[in-house]
Order: C-alpha cells, then structure tokens, then sequence
C-alpha cells in the first residue's frame, strides 16, 4: 500500500513539472512589442526561420523588405569579412484606423566597431490568437 501512494505521489510531481516546464517555455504573444522583438531576434540576429515563424501571421504576409535586407547584412559580411551586429531601439507600438504597427530603429554596426548604420522601420502586427508580425518595411 505504501508502494502505491508512493507510485501515485511520483506520478503527480510529474504532472506539476511538466505542467511548469509547459507554462515555463510556452511563447509569448500578448503584447505586440514582445512579439516584435522576438521576431527581430530570431530573424535578424539568429537568422533562424524556424524561430522567426513562431511569431509570424499564418498567411498573407509581407516580409520580402526585410529578407532583402538580411541577405544583404550577409552578403557584405561574406564580402568584407567583417561581422555585422544587429541590434534595435526601444520599440513604439501604435494603434489607428484598428491597425497595430511597431516601429523601431534597426542598427548595423560593424563587429570592430568602426561603422554604424540606422534605419527606421515598421513592423505590421495582427492579433491572430495572439500577436504576430504581418510585414515589415523601411520607413521612407
């Protein structure tokens, strides 16, 4: 009988662990501004896909700009054979019309330090059970 208690007291500690591993690990996608920064970090600075899909709309998105200009990050350091940093301002949402954007300043410094590059953009979000990046695009 004390075996069984035992048994079911193991059984339940690992359904509490699993159950905070799940909620520990889970993503995040109730603000917009945490899903953007997300999606820039996986997208720009871990140029991983893979990541960068978990915080992208499930269809009709835009995100040719901003592939255009990874590429081009990685063309010039393969080029120079420099390293390029990615990094970004704070992040400002805003809501009009019933469109969310993020914007924020995308910064390409040099590794050595020696250049510094800032753009403006704009990242389209939609609350599609949760918040996602829709697009992104210089602003002119």
């Amino acid at each position: 009988m004390g075996a069984g208690i035992l048994a079911l007291l193991c059984l339940g500690g690992v359904g509490v662990a699993v159950s905070l591993y799940d909620s520990a690990t889970a993503i995040k996608r109730s603000e917009p501004d945490v899903v953007a920064d997300n999606f820039l970090r996986a997208f720009l600075v871990n140029r991983d896909d893979k990541e960068a899909a978990l915080f992208m709309c499930k269809s009709g998105g835009d995100f040719s700009r901003i592939d255009a200009f990874r590429t081009d990050i990685y063309s010039r350091e393969q080029r120079y054979s420099i390293g390029i940093r990615v990094s970004w301002s704070s992040l400002n949402v805003s809501t009009e019309g019933g469109r969310t954007t993020v914007s924020t300043d995308i910064i390409r410094t040099i590794s050595d330090g020696s250049e510094r590059t800032t753009d403006r953009w704009q990242l389209a979000m939609v609350d599609q059970d949760g918040w996602r990046v829709c697009g992104a695009s210089p602003v002119s």
